[in-house]
């Protein structure tokens, strides 16, 4: 295994993990996840992740922000395998000295990184190229019950999402406003 970088964001626990990519006359090869790579970042061990999901988008689609309530909080890593996004998460934990902060990280495919977001936290994306693929494994499966979320224009968050005229589901278009003294998480 090559050389790992782990960087921290501005939000407790949410890591970019860039990893090393092997490339000769045939291709590309990139270790995506081991076990030995989400100790070196620092994950809580042992990790399971119990899903994979993968989504196809076009440009200026937006996906979010979305989370699910306990006990059905999840855990994310995710990655680009083509295209480019802006990734978008909220931290919900009401005891962390992050609440209510948001960070945005551009993941692409030529960059190689992999994001850590813990449970506890609104995330969503907007794709940035036609055809981008993202996936991500998560650690509980999807519970339509548990299923929440926060509207993704909120104006208390000002994200900047960088696209004009985004293409949001009707779906996402009704989630609430982000509210500074709900319990979203403990």
């Amino acid at each position: 295994m090559g050389n790992i970088n782990i960087r921290e964001t501005g939000l407790a626990g949410v890591k970019v993990i860039t990893l090393p990519i092997y490339k000769d006359h045939r291709g590309s090869f990139m270790e995506t996840y081991t076990r030995e790579i989400a100790k070196r970042a620092g994950l809580p061990l042992p990790h399971e992740f119990v899903q994979e999901n993968q989504s196809q988008s076009c440009y200026r689609v937006l996906r979010g922000l979305h989370f699910q309530k306990e006990p059905n909080a999840q855990g994310k890593l995710v990655r680009i395998v083509s295209g480019c996004v802006l990734d978008v998460m909220i931290d919900l934990r009401k005891s962390s000295q992050t609440f209510g902060k948001v960070h945005r990280e551009m993941l692409s495919e030529n960059d190689h990184k992999i994001l850590w977001i813990p449970e506890g936290f609104a995330h969503g994306f907007v794709s940035l190229h036609n055809n981008t693929i993202f996936c991500y494994k998560a650690t509980t499966e999807y519970c339509t019950a548990s299923e929440s979320g926060i509207i993704w224009n909120d104006p208390t968050l000002n994200i900047g999402w960088t696209v004009n005229n985004p293409i949001v589901s009707e779906k996402d278009q009704r989630l609430p406003r982000f509210d500074p003294d709900a319990i979203y998480f403990e």
